[in-house]
């Protein structure tokens, strides 16, 4: 769908996990630990060590400033100022009017096991982007099936 080459792809790749890593650092000093509630959702999609996992709120998810990763995330549509959650492994993001919106943080903690079962970023993003760029970003098989679990826990 999205026209990402291959060899732009190779280069967007280390980017993006360095990118990831450093938010994630961030948010693992700085966030809340899960509440009871989202403890229980966490174990319930699969997050092997939930207790690892922190969510920081904020009123816009941050967008890469280096202008490959930035261009990459617009044509995407992963990150944009209508973004209101981002998991970067252990470290949650997310837009301080759906931080008690259970949906949403299941939905990314999906995202957090994911990472976990593929053993990083480096490996969950290199799936993870190819799926956007090859079906595009709401038909990626690996975020139909956060849509999936997120949906199962609420209701």
């Amino acid at each position: 769908m999205i026209q990402i080459l291959p060899e732009k792809f190779e280069n967007i790749l280390p980017l993006a996990v360095q990118w990831a890593e450093a938010k994630e650092k961030f948010i693992l000093k700085h966030g809340t630990a899960l509440s009871p509630q989202y403890m229980q959702d966490a174990q319930s999609v699969g997050v092997k060590y939930p207790e690892r996992v922190r969510i920081y709120e904020v009123p816009q998810i941050p967008i890469p400033k280096h202008p490959i990763l930035r261009a990459a995330a617009e044509a995407t549509q992963l990150i944009s100022p209508a973004t209101i959650g981002i998991s970067l492994r252990y470290g949650i993001f997310i837009h301080n009017n759906y931080s008690t919106d259970r949906y949403t943080i299941a939905h990314e903690l999906v995202h957090t096991m994911q990472c976990e079962k593929f053993g990083g970023f480096y490996p969950f993003l290199k799936k993870y982007l190819r799926e956007c760029i090859e079906f595009g970003y709401p038909q990626a098989p690996l975020e139909r099936e956060a849509i999936r679990f997120a949906e199962k826990i609420c209701n």
